[in-house]
């Protein structure tokens, strides 16, 4: 995705813009304000930083055809753990937001043709993945009333959803 703004926005652009990308750390948000105020800061410290590693392993190795399943696999689950509304412990969490930020990181360095030692791409997907997970988290945990937590848990039977529907496109070729 080229914006004509620089390195930068066009990392912002590439997580707006991938719909799986995207889902995930909505998805991850929703079932980390789950788990309450730690649950969000848990997650805003662990997924940017395992995405940056990611990233960086995945850079120089170019696109793996195999990410693109596990991954699509790994937001639906994503996507039923937030429809189940699953109480996790802390490192559960940590380990779900470590394998999403190094997968999906991963992915993004294999096929964003990054250059460079700190490549501008990926510090616009990062910063993008910390703003939409501190928005989202912070909404939850702020969200007290019944009804509002079952909205979220329908986000999440929507994230599985368009999961399983992405899984259908990728064995339909």
């Amino acid at each position: 995705m080229e914006t004509g703004f620089g390195g930068f926005y066009d990392g912002i652009a590439h997580l707006l813009i991938t719909p799986t990308d995207l889902l995930l750390v909505v998805g991850l948000s929703i079932l980390a304000g789950q788990q309450g105020p730690a649950g969000g800061r848990t997650l805003l410290l662990v997924l940017p930083l395992a995405w940056l590693i990611g990233g960086r392993l995945g850079q120089p190795v170019g696109p793996v055809a195999v990410i693109d399943l596990i991954s699509v696999i790994w937001l639906t689950a994503i996507g039923v753990l937030v429809a189940l509304q699953t109480r996790l412990n802390k490192l559960s969490l940590v380990v779900l937001a470590c394998i999403s930020g190094l997968l999906f990181g991963f992915g993004n360095g294999s096929t964003m043709g990054l250059t460079g030692l700190l490549p501008q791409d990926l510090f616009g997907v990062i910063g993008a993945v910390s703003v939409i997970a501190v928005l989202v988290t912070a909404q939850v945990v702020a969200s007290h009333r019944q009804w509002i937590c079952i909205v979220f848990r329908g986000a999440g039977s929507w994230i599985a959803a368009a999961g399983l529907l992405a899984l259908g496109l990728q064995f339909k070729g």
